[in-house]
């Protein structure tokens, strides 16, 4: 019994020692070549794999516009609903739908027969009239002369002058029915109002149409120039007015319903006379050449009117600003590549870009994209956005914490 105890300590004894030599052997082992400065607890790292790679945006001096933006919609400055002003078949149609019309073009053409017809009967008229007129005056000139030498009695005379005055009025009626007629046969032929494009024919050749009649036949708006009306708060108002009884030019900008592009640019024309009391808004119209017809009427729009524009102001991308519930901040670059955060205070934001009123000085580099995963104090590598790889020589380039040996001098070690 004895004897066997003592085998088993013996063994437990004989691995102790086993293993206890394998661990000296692995830990006294280095792997390093002779020389090699990394030490402590960055052993086996390279330069820089500390440096978090982030990429940063640098805050610079430029101008930047204020604007009010406000929803609207293209409305033509003229639309014309073509009516018939006398009754009759329609002949024939001169346009096509959609076609750009120019002011005075001929559009659709009545029946002009029973106009002239018309037009006829009352020139004979006023020749049968003014035949009487020149006769009654002929008698009314002998009679002038007979009354004197008591040839006539004054009371013929008198008849024959009311006589003449009858038969002038009647001419001036004939006259007037002449320009009647006239006028109802020039209304056979229908030309266009406006420059403008035509809407759908509303109207077909061949159907009897009416000066009464309450459907048009067609519809003709202005394209070009062509107008925007949108909103505006009226805390807003102020300021434009100011700037309208400056007698300066606001320009407005089109852009397309979910603001990614721009359609068009024109001025600002005129304001509404009157607040909605029940929106407190204001009606804006602005006007644009619209040569391109990228504007269509009733199209909607995002207006954007530039009130002012603020120049030389430190400007940083919006992406690079970040938000808490107490206060707004940057993630700022020091010169040593390490990370700070900085409270700034942001002005007008336009686009991309917003104005850094306090906080940030022109040059200074933040932290755009990486952010979520850098601290107070955490070492970056950062890409500048639009600068070459490497940033500004102004920046110093990221560095481990570890110190390395001095560099050996050129042409050999020491």
């Amino acid at each position: 019994m004895k004897k066997s105890r003592s085998l088993k300590g013996w063994s437990i004894f004989a691995l102790l020692a086993l293993f206890a030599a394998g661990t000296y052997v692995f830990w006294a082992k280095d792997p390093r070549p002779p020389g090699d400065p990394k030490i402590g607890k960055n052993a086996g790292k390279q330069d820089g794999d500390q440096a978090i790679p982030v990429v940063a945006a640098r805050a610079r001096r430029g101008d930047i516009g204020v604007y009010f933006t406000g929803l609207g919609a293209v409305t033509p400055i003229n639309t014309v609903m073509v009516h018939s002003r006398v009754d009759g078949q329609l002949m024939s149609v001169h346009y096509r739908e959609g076609d750009l019309v120019n002011k005075s073009d001929l559009l659709v053409e009545i029946d002009p027969r029973p106009y002239r017809a018309a037009l006829e009967q009352a020139q004979g008229q006023l020749a049968r009239d003014q035949a009487a007129l020149a006769n009654a005056r002929v008698d009314l000139t002998r009679y002038q002369m007979l009354v004197p030498q008591k040839a006539a009695p004054e009371q013929t005379l008198a008849t024959q002058e009311a006589l003449v005055k009858q038969d002038e009025g009647t001419v001036k009626l004939d006259e007037g029915a002449v320009d009647a007629a006239k006028t109802n046969l020039d209304y056979t032929t229908i030309a266009a109002p406006i420059a403008g494009l035509v809407g759908l024919r509303l109207v077909d050749p061949g159907n009897i149409v009416h000066a009464s009649d309450a459907n048009p036949m067609l519809v003709i708006t202005q394209v070009d120039p062509i107008s925007v009306i949108f909103t505006l708060s009226e805390d807003q108002l102020p300021q434009v007015l100011d700037k309208l009884r400056a007698k300066q030019t606001l320009a407005v900008e089109a852009w397309n319903r979910d603001m990614s592009k721009k359609i068009a640019q024109g001025t600002l024309t005129t304001v509404d006379n009157q607040i909605d009391q029940t929106t407190g808004t204001v009606r804006i119209r602005a006007t644009f050449d619209n040569s391109d017809n990228a504007l269509f009427p009733n199209q909607f729009v995002n207006a954007r009117l530039l009130v002012s524009e603020k120049r030389g102001v430190v400007l940083l991308p919006t992406a690079a600003i970040q938000r808490s519930s107490t206060s707004t901040f940057v993630e700022l670059i020091q010169p040593d590549n390490t990370v700070t955060m900085r409270t700034i205070s942001v002005g007008v934001t336009e686009g991309d870009q917003s104005e850094i009123v306090s906080g940030l000085a022109q040059g200074d580099l933040v932290v755009m994209t990486g952010a979520d995963r850098v601290q107070e104090g955490s070492l970056v590598n950062p890409q500048i956005q639009g600068e070459p790889p490497g940033g500004s020589k102004s920046q110093k380039p990221a560095q481990s914490k570890t110190k390395a040996g001095p560099a050996p001098p050129k042409g050999g070690a020491e």
